[in-house]
């Protein structure tokens, strides 16, 4: 099967192909899958656009809710998603695919849905305002919209130079050699990942012309959290399907000498369980076409 950077993401670099560590996703994913759906007031007949369908999280959640004449339209900027998705679909005669992104969905009628939904999508998109007219123009009057986003820039603002929410002072320097890969990166331009938080969200949605507008924000600071775990299967993540894995961070921003001795360090952590701190935060939008 064909595969890009958002596949390959989605089914190995996210995890690096460890079962421990997709375990773990497993657990969040079907809490946003959850919270999304719930949002969205599914009933059994409605057509429901998922924006950014990836592999299929909320689409095929969204199946197990809707009836027999129920329809799911799975939307994605990548081909290669798409045709994950289809080969899960299983030939499901409710499932449709579009190749499109966020800011463009022309190849969906206007007011021909009754509920759109995304996750993690309007963090890779230039134009989010765009994208909300884009929700507005596709739904029916009565639809509804259901999104999960994180909210970057708040782990930008209060921990910009943290790696897992370590404060080691033995490889603090190598630490922070590693985060720069990462934030020098997103310097290269206005980086889409961390352009907005949540008041954005709310004013966008606004500006598209929907009503009965709620977010839900959640922020976590130095939050206690799971332990490193197995540190060369952690090196093999990516944190976003268009980062570098921490190994391949490690290899451009350290000498020889150095990547050893954060290998030992981070090593030396992951069998003690050291844990490590989460800092984050998390939107929810539920919005209604008038």
């Amino acid at each position: 099967m064909a595969t890009d950077e958002w596949t390959r993401w989605l089914l190995t670099r996210r995890d690096g192909g460890n079962a421990e560590l997709r375990a773990q996703h497993a657990t969040d994913l079907q809490v946003f899958r959850e919270e999304v759906l719930d949002r969205a007031a599914l009933s059994p007949t409605d057509t429901l656009l998922d924006v950014g369908s990836g592999t299929g999280l909320i689409a095929f959640g969204a199946l197990e809710r809707l009836g027999p004449d129920g329809r799911v339209i799975f939307s994605d900027v990548s081909e290669a998603g798409l045709e994950e998705c289809r080969s899960r679909a299983g030939g499901d005669p409710r499932c449709s695919f579009v190749h499109a992104a966020a800011e463009d969905l022309s190849a969906v009628p206007d007011a021909s849905v009754d509920v759109v939904t995304t996750r993690s999508v309007l963090i890779y998109c230039d134009y989010k305002p765009a994208a909300f007219r884009e929700f507005f123009r596709v739904l029916k009057p009565g639809g509804r919209l259901s999104i999960f986003e994180p909210v970057n820039r708040f782990l930008l603002e209060h921990r910009p130079d943290s790696l897992f929410g370590l404060r080691d002072p033995e490889v603090a320097d190598l630490l922070a050699k590693v985060v720069a890969v990462y934030r020098d990166g997103a310097r290269r331009g206005e980086n889409p990942m961390t352009d907005f938080d949540e008041r954005d969200l709310l004013r966008w949605a606004a500006e598209a012309g929907f009503d009965g507008i709620e977010v839900d924000y959640r922020a976590q600071l130095d939050v206690p959290a799971e332990p490193i775990g197995d540190w060369e299967a952690r090196k093999k993540v990516a944190p976003n399907p268009l980062a570098p894995t921490y190994g391949e961070a490690m290899a451009a921003a350290l000498t020889d000498e150095e990547h050893e001795r954060l290998d030992t360090r981070m090593t030396q952590l992951a069998q003690s369980g050291t844990p490590t701190r989460r800092t984050l935060a998390t939107a929810y939008l539920r919005a209604l076409h008038p």
